[in-house]
């Protein structure tokens, strides 16, 4: 895959593949394909097995939050900068673009904008809208785009282990120097972590390396973080030894998945996330009822684009 997505990057997770707006038309079915780990839901189920069968297999709604689709935003516009000829990619050409993939944004998704903003009056919105243009400011104080030809931007990785597991992710941007050496370049619209949130980001750059080292027969040189609230960068360079323990790491989460899956066993978590969780109403740690299991899903709906990085 190289080149952007015309469509806006999806806002709603599923077991590892995101549903896009634009995935099917009106009336269609999604096709689908069995199900595969992605970082996002490896995460969570670390963190709260049970959030894990509510998002993956019970897929209840959530509501983005607007910092999260203010980086659906900035994502977006970054993709389409690289659709510009490299001359014309500076600061204003990024902020020219807010605007009009908001309108895209708002007319894919009017319910979920009006349950954000009370409509296109709303006194916030101007507000919110300045602020991914900061961000955006940011990103051209870390790189220059106008040195940078990406091989690819959202670029779908998925391959298959020799255990059987799948794994599955989108990169925002892999770049391909003459030499053949690979960097991965993932954006966050947050704030650099703290030391203990910084193993959950080497974990996602370990899993975009091996899914990496396994399609393409090379590890990659790099994986490179930009966070664009404070201009910091995490690099990780990773190579084939760790990449194999890592490995070795994804399989047994995902034994364990599949076992919670058997059974149905996906026990709550209780900790700080709990605050800000969705779907603490559900949780027998806080004193609800989740709904009945409906069992392992067999298939997963094809995702035309994914967000793994709303929530990050």
């Amino acid at each position: 895959m190289s080149g952007a997505s015309p469509t806006l990057r999806s806002v709603t997770d599923s077991a590892g593949a995101a549903t896009s707006p634009a995935a099917t038309g009106p009336g269609e079915v999604a096709p689908r394909r069995r199900p595969a780990l992605s970082p996002s839901r490896a995460g969570d189920f670390k963190q709260c097995p049970l959030l894990y069968r509510f998002r993956a297999i019970d897929r209840l709604p959530e509501l983005p939050s607007r910092a999260q689709i203010r980086g659906t935003l900035v994502h977006t516009v970054l993709e389409r900068l690289y659709d510009l000829p490299a001359a014309q990619r500076a600061p204003e050409a990024a902020r020219g673009l807010v605007r009009p993939v908001w309108a895209e944004l708002c007319a894919e998704l009017p319910e979920l904008v009006e349950q954000l903003f009370e409509g296109p009056d709303d006194p916030e919105l101007p507000r919110w809208l300045e602020s991914a243009d900061a961000l955006l400011e940011v990103y051209f104080r870390m790189e220059d785009p106008r040195r940078l030809e990406p091989a690819a931007r959202e670029l779908l990785v998925e391959t298959e282990l020799a255990s059987g597991l799948l794994l599955r992710g989108y990169v925002d941007r892999l770049d391909v120097a003459a030499t053949g050496q690979v960097r991965v370049v993932d954006y966050k619209t947050g704030a650099a972590p703290r030391e203990v949130a910084e193993v959950k980001a080497l974990f996602q750059m370990k899993f975009y390396a091996l899914a990496l080292l396994q399609l393409r027969g090379v590890v990659p040189t790099q994986l490179r973080l930009l966070y664009l609230a404070d201009g910091e960068s995490l690099t990780y360079e990773p190579d084939e030894a760790e990449l194999r323990r890592f490995e070795r790491t994804l399989e047994a989460i995902w034994r364990a998945i599949r076992e919670a899956g058997e059974s149905g066993d996906f026990r709550p978590n209780r900790g700080r996330m709990c605050e800000w969780c969705s779907h603490k109403a559900l949780c027998p740690a806080w004193g609800g009822t989740p709904p009945a299991y409906p069992g392992w899903p067999a298939e997963e709906d094809v995702a035309t684009a994914a967000l793994e990085h709303l929530a990050q």
